[in-house]
């Protein structure tokens, strides 16, 4: 039987939000899988949903610009090791570089390559000089007819979003949207296969343990579906600003059609081991 330690059970709690307790059983029964355990206890109905840990997994900033021609965005992801660095002049002047950089050769089927190629000798130059590795890590273009973008404040989260009618300040506000709700999808039926027939699996598993006739089952499963692929499609979502109306509401009201959209988050995707900090001291002390 897998051991569970208590880093374990900290990092399923930081997901979760729920107590050490129910924490470790649920390692327990998922043999220490942190993923399954998150869904097991979403198939008990102990958790709605998994809670977003507070800390990213690496450091960095986000960059956005639209292109002269005024019809594309460009969404850039630059890494590094702490957020000390990230906020350092020499490794945003860096950053400024990639950008320009990939703005200059937007048309290269690889842009991310031809990118990181061509500024080679600068990040190696940036990381002696601060001491940090530091990584291109994301370059992504957004084309279409009405096109703008928003930064969250910290820099670490970025959307894009392209309209085939309306304005910039539409666009810009559903970017902002983007950013604060984090649609996997536009609309339902845009959703991957995958996420649909998970989301299935558990919501089956929540509708059966109902002691209830079943066509009442069949309905509740109707609608659990139906609510779920709606909290992560962008049409669907409750407007940030005005949260009495949808998105797709919203976007009919102001005459506004979306084509796509793009969202960045630092780090994100991107696991680290973490470290047991307390118990390797125990350890060091013990082996003395």
């Amino acid at each position: 039987m897998t051991q569970i330690t208590a880093s374990m059970v900290k990092e399923l709690r930081e997901k979760t939000g729920l107590g050490m307790m129910d924490c470790k059983k649920a390692l327990e029964q998922s043999s220490g899988n942190i993923d399954l355990a998150i869904e097991n206890l979403r198939k008990n109905s102990v958790l709605d949903a998994e809670k977003k840990a507070s800390r990213t997994a690496v450091e960095g900033i986000i960059k956005a610009k639209i292109d002269p021609t005024a019809k594309n965005v460009l969404l850039v992801e630059i890494n590094c090791e702490t957020d000390f660095v990230s906020k350092d002049e020499n490794f945003l002047n860096f950053s400024e570089e990639v950008m320009e950089t990939s703005i200059l050769h937007m048309d290269d089927k690889d842009l991310l390559k031809e990118v990181t190629s061509r500024l080679e000798e600068s990040r190696k130059e940036l990381v002696q000089k601060i001491g940090e590795n530091v990584v291109i890590r994301n370059i992504r273009i957004l084309e279409g007819g009405v096109v703008n973008f928003y930064i969250h404040s910290n820099k670490k989260v970025a959307a894009a979003v392209s309209l085939e009618q309306g304005s910039e300040e539409i666009a810009k506000d559903i970017a902002m949207h983007v950013v604060a709700s984090n649609p996997l999808a536009l609309k339902p039926e845009d959703l991957p296969e995958d996420f649909i027939k998970k989301e299935k699996e558990i919501i089956k598993s929540q509708v059966e343990k109902e002691e209830k006739p079943q066509e009442i089952i069949e309905k509740m499963f109707t609608g659990k579906l139906s609510k779920r692929v709606g909290e992560v499609s962008l049409l669907k979502q409750p407007y940030v600003k005005d949260p009495d109306q949808l998105i797709e509401v919203f976007l009919n009201n102001s005459n506004a059609v979306i084509k796509s959209f793009v969202r960045l988050e630092v780090g994100e995707g991107i696991e680290i081991e973490k470290s047991d900090f307390a118990a390797e001291v125990k350890s060091q002390i013990e082996n003395r």
